[in-house]
């Protein structure tokens, strides 16, 4: 799903927030959480209700996220009252792009025919960083269509390494020497 206007002001604020007091890591592990539980459909419900009380919600919230930040409940609670904790994922998504973009980590979309086992991924990952020269940070799906090899979306940039990407090259190359 794409990140909304609101969830990237969100996110930039609180990286700021977060840069200023050197606590990036908090905020992150903190977003995730919140993120997690506004995955949970039951408490999805009940927080986006309108018919709740703000205080049964916002009990509801500390008893669901346990110990964490008042600054994070804070943020919390101004998405419940502003009707927008739906977009906590998005929010905590962001957040973690413009970490990683803080610390010089370049995000990779990349999609393979099997799934890797861990040396397979560690290869993928290495090859990628010697090709953008930086460190990648991978997010991999499976897609048995493209037959072999892999797909990788990086910035703007792709590359095609995959098998059914070599197989049409071959059909136009051979298409073009029968004319």
């Amino acid at each position: 799903m794409p990140v909304t206007t609101s969830a990237k002001r969100y996110a930039q604020a609180i990286f700021e927030i977060a840069l200023e007091s050197n606590k990036l890591k908090d905020w992150q592990s903190n977003l995730i959480k919140v993120a997690k539980l506004m995955q949970n459909e039951e408490f999805d419900g009940l927080a986006e209700n309108p018919k709740i009380p703000f205080d049964l919600k916002k009990k509801l919230v500390e008893e669901q996220l346990g110990k964490t930040s008042p600054m994070v409940l804070n943020l919390v609670y101004l998405l419940i009252s502003k009707g927008k904790l739906r977009i906590a994922g998005q929010i905590s998504e962001e957040f973690s792009r413009l970490v990683d973009e803080h610390y010089g980590i370049k995000r990779a979309e990349v999609t393979t025919a099997v799934p890797l086992d861990t040396t397979e991924a560690e290869k993928l990952g290495k090859y990628l960083e010697s090709v953008v020269g930086a460190k990648v940070s991978m997010d991999v799906q499976v897609n048995p269509d493209i037959i072999g090899g892999f797909i990788a979306r990086i910035d703007d940039s792709m590359i095609d390494g995959s098998i059914r990407n070599r197989l049409q090259t071959l059909k136009k190359r051979l298409a073009e020497t029968r004319k």
